[in-house]
């Protein structure tokens, strides 16, 4: 059996229009199902099938893709990232079923309890995640140079990230009209085009505001855009810059680990959680559609552990006597 010529282009139309996917996952689909084509090792599904010399789609059986997963586990890839690669063959195969390119999937495409899906299934493997202490965060955010147009930018945008705990994502699409420095509100457009109001506080709504007076307008020049952070040319920052200067100024504060965006969005939820934020709080100024996906934000650090035990135990002083 032979595909009709773009139908991978029709694919990723109906991973962006019916499953209402961001651009970012169906980027990684798409190097999830064709692999890196600019170099590094062939980790993708149809690089798999050359690799084998199998013809897709008349190749491919259960067997195929459950040597897939092995084969990417094998070369040492994160079983969070096999499960998304997973998806991506899922998701493929519900579309080519749809457009009745093919009669019958290798693998089952729904998730009820019983059905075979769970040969495929991953048990993934719950790490916490990382984040600062609020003396590396201070350390942070203090690092751009203020005096510079770009460094009013780049400290409103990190001040923005731990204030509000976006995604990455979320802060690039920013508008200037999303942001009410009056009542301290953003309206953010999250996963599945979904709008929720974010909060910040008084920090982030200064760093915005003289950033607005003093570096924005020497960023756009005579030039029109509504981004909220801009580049040098009074165009919108795009997500790899912003990983990459968040990354230089942790390295220029002194920081051991490797810092990036979603870090400062666990950063976020932690410092939430151990000051006694309620979950289902947190949840909603996350943007977290389920309650479980908040629940690995609870780790507290043992120090706050142990005051919370110490203030609320009625016990614990006496304890603390006799030791």
């Amino acid at each position: 059996m032979t595909l009709p010529d773009g139908w991978f282009d029709g694919f990723m139309n109906f991973l962006q229009a019916e499953q209402n996917l961001s651009p970012r996952t169906v980027r990684n689909y798409v190097a999830d199902l064709k692999g890196n084509l600019v170099g590094g090792d062939p980790k993708g599904f149809f690089q798999y099938l050359d690799m084998k010399k199998l013809n897709f789609p008349d190749g491919v059986d259960k067997h195929v893709v459950r040597g897939y997963m092995a084969w990417v586990l094998d070369h040492g890839i994160v079983k969070s990232s096999v499960a998304r690669k997973l998806s991506a063959v899922r998701s493929m195969y519900k579309y080519l079923l749809r457009e009745e390119l093919i009669a019958e999937s290798p693998l089952p495409l729904n998730r009820h309890r019983g059905s075979r899906l769970s040969a495929f299934s991953l048990k993934l493997d719950k790490r916490l995640p990382g984040f600062l202490t609020t003396d590396e965060m201070a350390k942070l955010l203090e690092a751009p140079d203020p005096t510079t147009p770009q460094g009013l930018r780049d400290r409103a945008v990190m001040e923005l990230f731990y204030a509000a705990g976006l995604r990455i994502s979320e802060l690039v699409s920013l508008q200037v009209n999303q942001v009410d420095l009056y009542s301290r509100e953003l309206r953010v457009i999250g996963k599945g085009s979904k709008e929720r109001l974010v909060l910040i506080g008084q920090p982030a709504a200064a760093a915005i505001k003289v950033y607005l007076k003093h570096g924005r307008p020497k960023l756009l020049g005579k030039r029109k855009c509504d981004a909220l952070f801009l580049n040098y040319q009074g165009s919108r920052l795009t997500a790899r810059w912003i990983q990459e200067q968040v990354l230089h100024y942790a390295k220029a504060a002194g920081l051991r680990q490797e810092v990036h965006p979603h870090l400062l969005r666990h950063s976020f939820a932690t410092h939430l959680l151990d000051g006694g934020a309620d979950l289902r709080v947190v949840q909603e100024l996350l943007g977290h559609a389920s309650l479980q996906t908040t629940q690995i934000y609870t780790h507290v650090s043992r120090n706050q552990a142990r005051k919370v035990y110490l203030s609320s135990h009625p016990m614990a002083h006496e304890d603390e006597k006799e030791t």
